[in-house]
């Protein structure tokens, strides 16, 4: 046997601690941005959107009543026809507005609720999978701390040396 124990493959098993050391730090910051994007997303639909949505739909509502009352001031007052019928058309113009506003905010409310049910689970699944990262593989690099320490203790102890005895048989007092 030869003086040291034959392990060839420590170099691989630290090629692959390396390596996972390097996917963990890289995945776990991926994961966190997904959630942070979906957060994000989920806010500007409920607040940003939503508010910019309804400011809309009352300027829209506030220029209806604007048109409506110009529409009544020329029907009450002697105007010509031809001008009442371009206030008609004003007024359906900007009914056709506001009713384009509430629809967006009909769709707003629906967007939320399908991302909620749409997202939810692979939220779930996202966080399921950085818990693993976080303690499953953290507990695999240590356990391949480990197995390498122990490979490396091994790999220092040198092989049993097996005493050297003769072949040759002593002579006995026969042979003389």
């Amino acid at each position: 046997m030869a003086g040291k124990a034959q392990i060839t493959s420590v170099e691989a098993l630290e090629n692959f601690r390396a390596q996972l050391i390097v996917f963990l730090s890289q995945a776990r910051p991926v994961l966190e941005e997904v959630g942070n994007e979906m957060s994000r997303t989920r806010l500007w639909l409920q607040h940003d959107q939503k508010l910019a949505w309804e400011q809309e739909l009352r300027r829209r509502e506030r220029r209806l009543e604007e048109a409506k009352q110009e529409l009544f001031n020329a029907t009450i007052s002697s105007i010509p026809t031809g001008t009442s019928a371009i206030l008609q058309m004003a007024v359906q113009r900007t009914q056709r507005a506001v009713q384009a506003a509430e629809s967006k905010l009909k769709l707003l409310k629906r967007w939320d609720n399908e991302l909620d049910n749409r997202a939810a689970p692979l939220m779930k699944q996202i966080e399921q999978l950085h818990g693993f990262l976080a303690s499953d593989m953290a507990g695999a690099v240590a356990y391949l701390d480990q197995a390498l320490k122990a490979l490396d203790a091994y790999r220092s102890v040198g092989a049993p040396t097996v005493a050297k005895t003769s072949t040759a048989e002593p002579a006995t007092e026969e042979a003389k």
